[in-house]
This record gives structure tokens, C-alpha cells and sequence, in this order.
């Protein structure tokens, strides 16, 4: 197991759900279930980066390091990177979103690993198959297209790679090279204070995907496939989906 560090950017602000990483789940906040799940993976550490002292409270009761931050950073990764700005540069970080509550502990160490191991690339993600043309469809579904070596071409909202002479009304095409982004990031602390220093491109702002930084000014991000992780909390509906798969898992 390669040696990382786990940090989960936790804003209070929320359009759809205020306060999320503070919504109970089996009486937990959500927040505190991401660090278990990641205290499980075998980070070395586990710290919530936040700007909100609720937050940061509630992840201490429960024996979690947390981090002040400012209100005012564009992306999770710009939050992280005021986190470790004064840690060794070598130091693996994986990014951990902090409304994936149901998140397996295995993705987090492979991703890890993915970065580990790969001495080409500065960031190591993660993506799933896409089985249905709704998901190729769906605008909130971001998509993205490796090359040979698993680094991603690109990643987009729309339905990209465009299958010019199917049918959207058939099954997708066997082996569709077409894969679903699953939102979660390693890099090195030292590659951050770069990451934070370059403007965002016109791309990322287009798109809202911060990712897309990287592959503007001409960084490699390795993607490793896995399997389709259950969906994160967006909607109060959401929430309440997730507490009733934890509810079952206890029976």
C-alpha cells in the first residue's frame, strides 16, 4: 500500500441542500461517514478542509482532524491546496468529496496507487462504463475518453465519444469506449501550489469541470476504471436514499 493522505473539501454552502456535509445519516453527519470511509481505504491520515466551524466541530467530535479554510476558493481542489500548502511536495493527497457517503474504501487506495505508479501523469482519477444512451445523454452524467495508456483526451458534459451511426433508440454499442468520470482526485501537495496558480481556462468555466485545467495547460491525468460507485448526495431526495441503502445494510 503506498503511503497517502486523505482530504475531504467540505463546504457549508449548498444550493440544493444548505448544510449538507452536516445532514445526519443513521445520526452521523454525512461528512463524518466520508472519513470513515476513507479512514478505512489505509490513509495514513484523514482531515476535512472546510469554511464553516460547524463543520469543523462536528469532524473533531468524532475524532477527525479538520482544517479552517477560506469561503472563497473556486473548486475542492483550490480548497485542498491552502491545506497542504506547507507539507512535503512528495506527499500523495487524495481528494475525497465530501457527499459521497457511500463511497468504497478500495477506490480511494486505487486511486492512490494509480498516481503512485505512474510517474507520466500529475493527477489520478477514476471512471466506470457507461451502459444506457440517458447517462451518454444526461448533461449532469460528465463523461470522459482515455487514449492508449488509460490518460484522459478529454472530459464533457455532452455525449462524447459521439457514436455517429447508432440509434438512440437501440442498446448502446458493445464495448461503447465511452466512461462515466467518478469525481475523485490524487495528486502531490507539491503539484498543487502549481494547480492553484494557474487560471482557470476558458474550457473549465464552459464546461464546470475543474478538471479541465489541467489537460488546458498540457497536464496528464490517469484514469483507472472501477465499478459504478453508488451515486453522491445532491437533492434532499438523494439524502434520503442514501439513509435508507444504510438502513438495509444493517438489517
Amino acid at each position: 500500500m503506498d503511503d497517502f493522505i486523505a482530504v475531504i473539501p467540505a463546504r457549508f454552502a449548498s444550493s440544493r441542500l444548505p448544510g449538507k456535509p452536516l445532514a445526519e445519516i443513521d445520526g452521523i453527519p454525512m461528512v463524518v461517514h466520508v472519513a470513515k470511509k476513507a479512514a478505512a481505504s489505509g490513509a495514513r491520515e484523514v482531515w476535512v478542509a472546510t469554511d464553516s466551524e460547524a463543520i469543523a466541530s462536528a469532524v473533531e467530535r468524532h475524532g477527525f482532524k479538520a482544517r479552517m479554510t477560506s469561503p472563497n476558493h473556486a473548486s475542492g481542489t483550490d480548497r485542498i491546496a491552502e491545506v497542504v500548502r506547507d507539507w512535503p511536495a512528495e506527499t500523495l493527497i487524495v481528494n475525497v468529496q465530501g457527499d459521497e457517503p457511500l463511497i468504497e474504501p478500495s477506490l480511494i487506495a486505487a486511486v492512490a496507487q494509480a498516481l503512485a505508479r505512474d510517474s507520466g501523469i500529475r493527477m489520478a482519477t477514476a471512471c466506470c462504463p457507461i451502459f444506457s444512451w440517458d447517462e451518454m445523454q444526461n448533461p449532469n452524467v460528465v463523461k470522459v475518453v482515455l487514449d492508449a495508456q488509460g490518460h484522459a483526451l478529454y472530459f464533457s458534459r455532452a455525449e462524447i465519444p459521439f457514436a455517429r451511426d447508432a440509434s438512440r433508440v437501440d442498446p448502446l454499442p458493445e464495448k461503447l469506449p465511452a466512461f462515466r468520470h467518478i469525481g475523485i482526485y490524487a495528486y502531490r501537495a507539491g503539484f498543487l501550489e502549481t494547480y492553484s496558480a494557474l487560471p482557470q481556462a476558458r474550457i473549465e468555466r464552459f464546461e464546470a469541470l475543474e478538471q479541465l485545467r489541467l489537460l488546458w495547460n498540457g497536464y496528464k491525468i490517469g484514469v483507472i476504471e472501477a465499478d459504478a460507485p453508488h451515486a453522491g448526495v445532491d437533492t434532499p431526495e438523494d439524502l434520503e436514499r442514501v439513509r435508507n441503502i444504510l438502513c438495509e445494510e444493517r438489517k
